[in-house]
């Protein structure tokens, strides 16, 4: 059998982009009909490296960042919601949510890698956000999502405690800025290829026809 087109995912699990880029990769897989062909890995990068914990009421956000009106905002936020439903993904934006601090979701993400669990993981943790209106900057909600995927709650806590391990997430995320990555998702194939942003399922295919 050929060997595995690596795919690395760099995304934020509160980026509303990065999941309609991987639900768009997933139909250029599945209509390729190469799933046992690939092998995804994720990796960090945090939309608000400095969110406060208590984070930031989503509308606010998005105008201090952007500069976005209200209007501006409801209409990009009513249109990730429309691509949400053609891609079988459910945005709940509702009164009241608030952009949050994930460094801590990085850090058992990158633990989940360890145990061959990250994807699914990573999926809970952003309908966790996106759908189920969790707070997945609280300890608790995250601990109940690492059990819920079968890992150990006790090991994914000392993680989260263990200074060395923040280090190294914050240094794996300064690696991809190095690199050039300045915007999520980006998309690498075959370590060679970036596909920057939630690009159509068509130029998904094309590139990974490239490596068949």
């Amino acid at each position: 059998m050929s060997e595995k087109i690596k795919i690395d995912i760099v995304s934020d699990v509160v980026c509303p982009w990065c999941i309609v880029g991987y639900k768009r990769l997933q139909r250029a897989i599945t209509e390729l009909q190469i799933e046992d062909r690939v092998e995804i890995e994720w990796h960090p990068f945090e939309l608000n490296p400095n969110m406060p914990a208590e984070g930031q009421e989503i509308v606010a956000h998005l105008n201090e960042k952007y500069g976005s009106t209200p209007e501006q905002i409801e209409g990009s936020l009513q249109h990730l919601t429309n691509l949400g439903a053609e891609l079988d993904f459910e945005f709940d934006y509702f009164k009241g949510m608030r952009m949050l601090n994930t460094r801590e979701a990085h850090l058992l993400l990158d633990f989940a890698k360890e145990n061959g669990k990250q994807t699914e993981l990573n999926l809970r943790l952003v309908s966790d956000f996106f759908t189920n209106r969790k707070d997945i900057s609280d300890r608790a909600v995250l601990l109940e999502a690492i059990k819920d995927v079968g890992l150990d709650a006790d090991k994914a806590l000392a993680i989260l405690n263990d200074k060395n391990k923040l280090k190294d997430i914050i240094e794996k995320e300064e690696a991809w800025r190095r690199s050039g990555v300045n915007s999520v998702p980006t998309i690498i194939v075959a370590d060679k290829e970036p596909v920057i942003g939630a690009q159509a399922i068509s130029v998904f295919k094309d590139t990974l026809n490239r490596y068949l």
